[in-house]
């Protein structure tokens, strides 16, 4: 018997609503609601026994989906240590419509999505600009510094 798995990508964070905010607009994904009938998730984990000192802050969204029901779930899982080193793991951003796209228009389109992310507040790390082999993306971080790239 096979088993249909799903996918979800779990974020380690210091601060869940911070990503999720950022993350819902980066990717066009929208905030996980609450199961029903609870407001706020922080209702719901009252309700399952969770201590309100183990909730921190907020009312406990740390998760968004993608609206289509066709990207993962992506969950930032609250952890006390700060991220040290490189992302062994890191999303792609593909904005530019592809090598079909002339590179003037990719490049154009990655540059306004870069933009864009800046003022959600991502930070740009580097940008790789190759004419010569069509190739054209910035290295960007999130508000935590988990890179990521935009293409």
């Amino acid at each position: 018997m096979t088993t249909h798995a799903t996918l979800q990508l779990t974020i380690d964070c210091a601060e869940p609503e911070r990503l999720v905010a950022f993350w819902a607009v980066a990717l066009g994904y929208e905030v996980e609601p609450p199961p029903a009938p609870f407001a706020t998730w922080r209702a719901y984990w009252v309700d399952q026994g969770l201590p309100e000192e183990e909730l921190g802050t907020g009312d406990c969204s740390d998760s968004v989906i993608d609206p289509r029901g066709v990207g993962p779930r992506i969950w930032f899982q609250q952890v006390p240590e700060p991220k040290a080193v490189k992302n062994r793991l890191h999303l792609d951003l593909g904005v530019s419509g592809g090598r079909t796209v002339p590179f003037a228009t990719r490049k154009e389109r990655v540059l306004a999505e870069m933009a864009r992310l800046e003022s959600a507040g991502a930070s740009r790390l580097r940008i790789e600009d190759s004419q010569a082999s069509g190739s054209f993306s910035v290295l960007m971080q999130d508000p935590e510094g988990n890179e990521f790239c935009v293409h």
